[in-house]
Parts: structure tokens; sequence; C-alpha cells
């Protein structure tokens, strides 16, 4: 397949983490920034997303790669256990060979079980960091030491809004994405005189198979616009952070949640 030209991100390599399901904003992204033109590698983790309802199905990244080369661009899928520590240097070596130096990050993946006081433990807290923090941690910072240098690097965090409001059913989510907020604040300014921006979004409620019909009719009625975020709206503000137009915003924590009323 002939690399697709004259899109705004052609020539770039992107990574994007936690692709496995076809319906997440993961995927979302993937497509966003293949159809401006940038190779996609993606990390996919199945064992995780299989204990879930919504898991999605077995063959779901490669039907994801097969749409991105589709697409015209370069594609690959890198199945990677990111709450191991070794695992992020040795994803931005498989894309690195596969695809060639990147520009872009986008940290997608993330550990998330419900919890409470009542039940918040040792394994729970260490479970979230692991992928939320740690992983992601890691991965900037190792992206930013392998950046080529010059302008065009991207780094995009998501987070939940957790600054927002009270998560008191999801503390262990709550306190690692409070951090991946930290780390895009502390990082930004350093990794500015790179090339590199650094920045996060918070996609509010987004439906990506996990809002059951119950919670849809509690939540809609939140939304101004009467319906519940899509993977595509995070994506294209993920994707357009990436592009040379938003080279002036860096270490912005953007509430991009459809005008969602928490009271």
């Amino acid at each position: 397949m002939n690399h697709r030209t004259g899109g705004a991100l052609a020539g770039r390599a992107a990574l994007v983490t936690g692709a496995t399901r076809l319906a997440g904003i993961g995927a979302a992204t993937c497509r966003a920034l293949a159809m401006r033109g940038a190779d996609v590698a993606f990390t996919h983790w199945r064992p995780y997303d299989a204990g879930f309802p919504w898991a999605g199905g077995l063959d779901d990244p490669q039907r994801l790669a097969a749409e991105l080369a589709e697409l015209g661009v370069r594609a690959l899928a890198v199945e990677a256990d990111l709450s191991r520590p070794a695992a992020p240097g040795q994803v931005l070596d498989a894309v690195s060979e596969g695809l060639g130096p990147l520009s872009i990050l986008v940290n997608n993946a993330a550990h998330s079980v419900n919890d409470g006081w009542e039940a918040l433990d040792a394994a729970t807290l260490d479970a979230h960091y692991a992928v939320n923090v740690r992983a992601g941690a890691l991965l900037s910072t190792e992206f930013a030491r392998r950046f080529v240098g010059g302008d065009g690097g991207r780094i995009v965090n998501l987070t939940s809004g957790q600054g927002r409001g009270p998560m008191p059913g999801e503390l262990a989510y709550a306190a690692s994405k409070g951090a991946m907020e930290a780390l895009t604040v502390s990082l930004s300014p350093v990794l500015m005189a790179h090339g590199i921006t650094v920045n996060a979004v918070n996609p509010g409620p987004t439906d990506t198979g996990w809002i059951s019909p119950e919670l849809a009719a509690e939540l809609s009625p939140k939304f101004p616009s009467g319906r519940i975020g899509r993977p595509e709206d995070a994506a294209r503000l993920i994707a357009w952070l990436c592009t040379d137009e938003a080279a002036w915003v860096t270490g912005q924590i953007i509430n991009s949640e459809g005008g969602f009323l928490r009271q």
C-alpha cells in the first residue's frame, strides 16, 4: 500500500497504546491519525479486555490494522502487557524497528476497576499504578530520549476529569489519572525545548461499549446536545493536538466533554 500523502501528519509515525477493541477511543485515535497521513502503531492486550462484557472480538487488533492499511499508511499491531516494567522499552523497540523514528505518542491504555474506600487494597492500587502511571511515564520519557529532534514531537495523555468532581467508586483509578495530569504539567516545559509538546485530554463519559441502556438514560440529559460522547469526539481533538496547528499548545489539561453537567 502506498503511503497516504497530503495529510497534516504525512511522514510521521505514531504510537497509540490500548487499542485492543474496535469500539474504543484508542482505535478511533488510530483511525484519526491515519486519516491525516500518519503511520500508526498500536498496542493491544486481550487478557485484560477479555474480562469485560464489552471485550470486543478476538480479531479486533488484526481488523484495526487492516483498516489502517486501507487508509494508505503503514500499520503495526504490538501485543504488550504494559503492567510489566520492561514493556515500555520493548514496545518502543518494536515500533522503531517496524516504522522508524516516532514523532507521536498517545498514552491511552488504562487499567480500571471499581473499588471504593471499603474495598481498596494494595493490589488494586498497584495494578492501576503499573499501567496508568508507570507505563505512561516510562513511555513518555523514553520516547523523549529517542526523539530525533526538531519540531513535531507530540505526547498526548488520556485522563478522566477526576479533578472536576468526586469519583468515590474509583479511588485507585482517579488517583492514577490525577498523577498523569501532574506528569503532563511538569514534563511539558522541559520537553518543549526539545520540540515536544505534552498535553492531556479528558473526553468525559464516552460510549465505547461499557455504558448500559440504564446508565445512558441517566447520563444523556446531562449533555446539552442530548447525546453521550463518542470515541470519534476524543480522537479528533487528540489528532489535532498532534498537528503543526497545535505546536504552541503544551502543558494543558483539555476537558472536552461536550458541556457535560456534573451536578
